[in-house]
């Protein structure tokens, strides 16, 4: 995860809040940046938060970023 949030120009802290759903609404750049460090297209990112699997949409993108540091 320290890398991720390094190569993507936020803080470790910002990242593990946003994972952990503390940062529910995350801004732009800041998901675009750890999303071209994953290697994720936005539009994958978007599909992601708009599963609809009944969780709300801060959960379902910390989950997607959570899933990807994991795999």
């Amino acid at each position: 995860m320290l890398d991720v949030a390094l190569d993507a120009g936020v803080s470790p802290e910002t990242l593990r809040k946003i994972e952990t759903g503390r940062v529910a609404t995350p801004a732009f750049p800041t998901i675009a940046a750890i999303a071209g460090v994953l290697d994720l297209s936005l539009d994958q990112v978007w599909a992601k938060i708009t599963r609809s699997d009944g969780d709300d949409e801060s959960t379902r993108a910390s989950r997607g970023v959570r899933e990807r540091l994991i795999s």
